[in-house]
């Protein structure tokens, strides 16, 4: 009998510790290789109106030298796009660029920290300002 309480106290004891080790810590991630593709999703709208950019080519590359930006899509209607952006471990970035065919909307470069999914909006200017 006592050894049978015994291991009932002892897989409790278990049990508890792995359930704060994961409230303090969170479910594990994936680890990250040294290079890849993570995925993201966001939004292009115009910083004048707000209105959602159709057609915006989305480039990417996960390093900022002299490496050639990759065409990763293109905005829906919406201004949408999901898309797997490049990253490279323990370097800044992924660098995204934005170019309206049109020629309508500047072309915009910016850098993400953060890839997680999440909403993310960006902003952007119409030509010449």
């Amino acid at each position: 009998m006592m050894k049978w309480l015994h291991n009932l106290l002892k897989g409790a004891s278990l049990t508890t510790a792995l359930f704060i080790f994961q409230a303090c810590y969170g479910v594990p991630q994936p680890a990250l290789v040294e290079f890849g593709w993570a995925p993201m999703s966001f939004s292009l709208v115009s910083d004048r109106t707000g209105e959602p950019l159709e057609g915006i080519r989305v480039k990417g590359k996960a390093i900022q030298d002299d490496v050639e930006y990759v065409e990763l899509g293109v905005t829906d209607a919406d201004g949408r796009c999901q898309v797997g952006i490049p990253y490279e471990r323990n370097e800044l970035g992924p660098y995204l660029r934005f170019e309206d065919p049109s020629g309508q909307v500047a072309p915009k470069d910016t850098m993400l920290a953060d890839l997680r999914e999440r909403e993310i909006v960006i902003r952007l200017n119409p030509q010449g300002q």
